[in-house]
């Protein structure tokens, strides 16, 4: 998937559980792309399906936190 044209990158950091990690990054190697990659591809697929089932999120329907 592209990424968006005009889209702004933003820094997310998160917690998680280090095993969990680096089989996420076994994972994302393995799908010759870095974990930042993977969970970009896995978050915009997610953003797909709810869209397709619940309608298009519209840009006034967006939080910024």
């Amino acid at each position: 998937m592209a990424t968006e044209k005009g889209a702004t990158t933003v820094n997310y950091s998160m917690r998680i559980n280090a095993q969990l990690l680096k089989k996420f990054r076994f994972v994302a190697e393995n799908n010759m792309r870095t974990a930042n990659k993977e969970i970009e591809l896995l978050m915009r697929q997610h953003v797909q399906q709810y869209e397709q089932a619940h309608g298009e999120i519209s840009a006034d329907q967006l939080v910024d936190k």
